[in-house]
């Protein structure tokens, strides 16, 4: 078996999920993050991990491994067009070469399970059936977020993604573990002798009407006490891309109370396209941007809203131990994680 529903997967499974899908199947199965929520409903999407076993036989099988590690000895990483040719012709290698068809099923089935079951929320959530056809495909390299090198922001994500193109997008995925960028990162960590595989992550989408990124320590002045929250409309990736100013809420975790908030001025949503069900088939579903208005310039989340997060965020670093980057969504009236991870920036490892 090549994929791994979330419900089979530990915190310590990187090796085989990467970091990001460890890290959801743990708190898939525990229910991190629950903080009195409506109880029928897991904080964490379901969905299920293409294994680093599926892109090492995929490797093998079409005899890309030697091709690649010969490509990533030859890269000069001072020289831009050096890293930018060995991307495009690695990465155009991957995309040009079948994927073994038992993996492409295997895939398909997983995706079949979960648009079709989604048995904790389909039945209780105001979602439409439409919604429920659609994933996000997530990069999770196997040396993510480790003491050597965190791969957060170097791969790429999928949203708002059907079946009929689901395959193409896990390859896209694994072919993202070579833009410049990431070969760039590999060269600087020194990680161009060792082995790094990538493990895909395919959860259901939230269609958030709010999403951002909470730091449960305050990333700037590292006070442990502090957690900082960051929200904006629509989908989350336009924040993690830094393509909109989202607010920002300061709260502390021993008083459970916040300290500041600076509201953002947010001109434009990323969002699933209107038109998604009517003029649009199903393989040409897009995310666009819609202008706000005024709306933009409004607080995005509500001081119950900001702390009822904060308790989510605190249980989740409560259980790891250590300070967490954590990426959520909100939906009709629920706030799911889409992403945890260590925060790899703090000088001061209290």
């Amino acid at each position: 078996m090549y994929t791994k529903p979330f419900s089979k997967i530990l915190k310590t499974d990187v090796t085989e999920a990467g970091g990001k899908g460890a890290s959801l199947g743990e708190m898939f199965r525990l229910r991190l993050g629950y903080a009195g929520q409506v109880d029928y409903v897991n904080p964490v999407p379901s969905g299920f991990v293409v294994l680093a076993s599926a892109f090492d036989r995929f490797l093998k099988e079409t005899s890309l491994d030697i091709e690649i590690t010969a490509r990533l000895k030859e890269v000069n990483i001072n020289d831009v067009n050096s890293l930018e040719k060995a991307s495009v012709i690695i990465r155009d290698a991957i995309h040009d070469r079948e994927m073994p068809e038992d993996l492409g099923e295997e895939i398909l089935q997983g995706f079949d399970e979960l648009t079709h079951k989604n048995t904790e929320n389909t039945k209780t959530q105001k979602t439409s059936n439409e919604n429920n056809l659609f994933v996000a495909v997530r990069s999770s390299a196997t040396a993510e977020d480790s003491s050597v090198a965190s791969w957060a922001g170097e791969l790429e994500t999928y949203l708002n993604i059907t079946r009929e193109n689901v395959c193409e997008k896990v390859k896209q995925c694994w072919s993202s573990l070579f833009t410049p960028r990431a070969i760039f990162y590999r060269h600087e960590k020194k990680l161009i002798d060792h082995y790094v595989s990538v493990a895909v992550v395919v959860q259901k989408m939230v269609q958030s009407e709010i999403s951002g990124i909470a730091f449960t320590v305050h990333p700037v002045t590292e006070d442990f006490d502090q957690m900082i929250i960051e929200a904006g409309y629509g989908l989350g990736e336009a924040i993690v891309s830094g393509l909109i100013t989202p607010d920002s809420y300061v709260v502390s975790k021993s008083e459970m109370k916040i300290i500041d908030v600076n509201v953002g001025e947010q001109s434009r949503k990323l969002t699933l396209s209107p038109d998604h069900f009517t003029t649009l088939p199903l393989s040409n579903q897009t995310n666009v941007w819609v202008e706000l208005g005024e709306e933009g310039e409004k607080q995005k989340l509500s001081k119950k809203q900001i702390i009822e997060l904060a308790e989510i965020c605190k249980n989740i670093e409560k259980h790891y131990g250590f300070p967490c980057d954590i990426e959520w969504a909100f939906e009709h009236g629920v706030f799911y994680i889409t992403q945890s991870r260590p925060i790899t920036t703090l000088k001061n490892n209290k």
